[in-house]
Formats: C-alpha cells, structure tokens, sequence
C-alpha cells in the first residue's frame, strides 16, 4: 500500500519505499497531488536559488555558436575554443544533429516516464539486469542530506546489440539515434579543442582516453510544490571529457559565472545543444579548458526534460595532463595522473559539492 502524504512528511523510510523501491520516483509524489514539499527534499537556504543567496545575472550569456559558418571555419574555432577557455559552456546550432531525432528522443523520455511504476521499477540498482540500465531519483540518496527533485534513467553505451537487449523498448531506438547522429558532433569538437592544445592527431589511444565511453540520461523533471526551497540539480561539475546537453523549453539550467559571484541562466533555443566541459578535460588540458558548475532549479508550474549525452574517458583509461600541453608550454602538471573508474567513483559516493571532485586530481 502506498504511503500516505502524512507518512511520507514524516517518515524517510516509507518516502524511500514510495519513490525509490517501488519506482514511483519524484513523479508519483507530483501525482500525488502533494501541495506541500516533504521535507526530505528542503535544501539549506545557501543552496536555494534564492535571490537572496544567490544572485542570477541577466546580462551576461554563455556563446552561441553557428556550426555552419563554413566560409569562416577559424572563427569557428576560435569561438569554441575561446568558450572552452572562459566559460566552459556554450550553445551550438545548425550542429548537424536533425531536428527530428532531438525531438523524438525527448518524446521518448516522456514515454517512458509515462510507463507504470511497476515497469520502471524493472530498471532501478536492485532489479536492472544489467549495471549498465539505471532508473532512479536523486542524485545520491545514501549520501545527500536533502534530496533532489530529479528522476533519471541512465543508459550505459557498451554496444549496439547490448543496448538493443537491454536498453527499455520505450525509449531504446530514440536514444541511439541521437547518440549516432551525435557522433559527428563531437569529433568536430573533440578536433578543434585538441588542436588548440598542440596535440595534432587524434590517434586510436587518444580517441580512447577521449571519447572510451558514453552514457546517455533520460531526465525528467516534474511540477514541484514549494519548488523555492528545493533543488532539481545541485551544484556540481560533469566528470565527463565533454556533455552534450539537449534541454526542452522550459529553461532552469544555470552556470556558474567566471568570479563565482553568481549565477547565468542559459536559454533554451530550439534545436540548440548545450555543450559544456568536464573534468577529464579540464585535467587533460592542463586546466586550460574549464569545467563550470552548474545546477538546475525545481519549477512549480511545468514540467521539465533533458537528454545528457556524457563523453567520457573508458573506465580503465589513466588521465592526466597530455604530454604535448606540457611541452608546448612549458607549464608543469597541475594534475596526477589517476585511474577514471576512481575519479568516477569519488564523484558518486558524496552529494553534489559543487568543483570539490576535482580536488582528487589537483597536485598539491
């Protein structure tokens, strides 16, 4: 029997139960019909977006980016990399990703939320068949002291037949669609930051450390009540080499700005992708490319969607500054070399903390 919302204020164990164990997630308490938010999900007041605390700036924007300025290919460039250097974030458009695949793989994240609890639930940590499938809530929910408002499933790229056998019907031919049609996308990426870093080809071991490994996410964020006292996203950085972000038109994306003293909404664009960097790159580069925080806010009247795509290094890849950034600048290693299963490991077994995973790296 499903808990009733007095229950579910009080008790952490029969919230647990409702929206982790039976797989309702944070959509089944918006069914509900709770006109007031559990209090497992109150962020202190530092961590609200409270203008107050945290102050939005309405002025400034990350880049945007014309992929198809052929004609001025280095200016191109120059914006990505530029981007890359002081804001770590920015848009792309006309990137050569059809419209069509980025809207069907948003209708598909709908589809699958819209299935019964009792086939999502197929897909949490305790019942997946494969570790590579992930439906849950939250962030870390044994670790967070205040929950988010956020319910995900996590798809692991390993193969195409893997995800054809194991990957949820309701969304598995949309997601891999927009991971192929992505794949163009982030070699020209990948190749522009690269060259930038003094490192000319993008050879097989490379390619590797770059771009091993995917991980795509179906996000789904509902109508939240109180939705001023709780967090969709907390701060964080992406553990990722680079993430390409389709995000719907509901908007609640912020970046952290370049002094740290506040906060800059990136717009929603149709057939925009947000692309931002992570810290495998940011180490892999030395720190020339920056990994941001960012954080997304709980919304009280819509619901909101988004579709990660995480590049990333392999699990057993070792990253470290490339060689070819030291010897071009001189500079010494401001990172050690560390295994990536580690790093990804560190970032998973603590709430979001803003930049503090990459203190792990940091040569002190």
């Amino acid at each position: 029997m499903a808990p009733t919302r007095s229950m579910m204020m009080d008790s952490p164990s029969d919230l647990n139960e409702f929206v982790m164990i039976q797989g309702n997630g944070v959509k089944g308490l918006y069914e509900m019909g709770l006109k007031t938010l559990p209090k497992q999900y109150i962020h202190p007041l530092e961590e609200r977006m409270s203008m107050m605390t945290n102050k939005v700036v309405p002025q400034e924007s990350i880049p945007i980016i014309d992929m198809s300025n052929n004609n001025n290919n280095c200016d191109v460039e120059d914006a990505i990399c530029y981007a890359a250097e002081k804001w770590g974030f920015f848009q792309v458009i006309n990137h050569g990703v059809p419209t069509q695949v980025l809207e069907n793989v948003k209708d598909a994240t709908y589809r699958f939320y819209e299935l019964a609890a009792e086939e999502k639930v197929k897909y949490t940590k305790e019942n997946s068949p494969t570790k590579h499938v992930r439906y849950g809530s939250s962030f870390s929910p044994e670790a967070e002291k205040a929950l988010e408002w956020k319910d995900y499933l996590s798809l692991f790229y390993v193969s195409e037949d893997e995800a054809i056998a194991t990957w949820p019907y309701a969304c598995r031919n949309e997601a891999l669609e927009y991971m192929k049609k992505s794949e163009a996308l982030i070699k020209r990426l990948l190749n522009i930051l690269m060259k930038r870093l003094n490192v000319k080809e993008i050879d097989e071991i490379k390619e590797a450390v770059l771009m091993g490994s995917k991980r795509i996410n179906l996000n789904y964020y509902p109508v939240c009540p109180n939705h001023d006292l709780t967090v969709a996203i907390g701060r964080h950085s992406d553990v990722s080499t680079l993430t390409i972000l389709l995000q719907d038109q509901t908007g609640g994306l912020f970046v952290r700005t370049e002094d740290r003293c506040g906060w800059i909404h990136v717009p929603p664009i149709p057939g925009a992708l947000v692309i931002n960097i992570g810290d495998a790159l940011q180490i892999m580069s030395n720190g020339r490319y920056k990994s941001i925080e960012h954080r997304v806010t709980a919304n009280g009247s819509k619901t909101r969607v988004s579709v990660p795509i995480f590049v990333n290094p392999r699990p057993s890849d070792v990253i470290g500054p490339f060689l070819e950034v030291l010897a071009s600048d001189g500079e010494k290693a401001k990172y050690k070399n560390v295994l990536y299963s580690d790093y990804v490991k560190h970032f998973f077994r603590k709430a979001h903390d803003g930049k503090m995973t990459i203190e792990y790296a940091k040569i002190t």
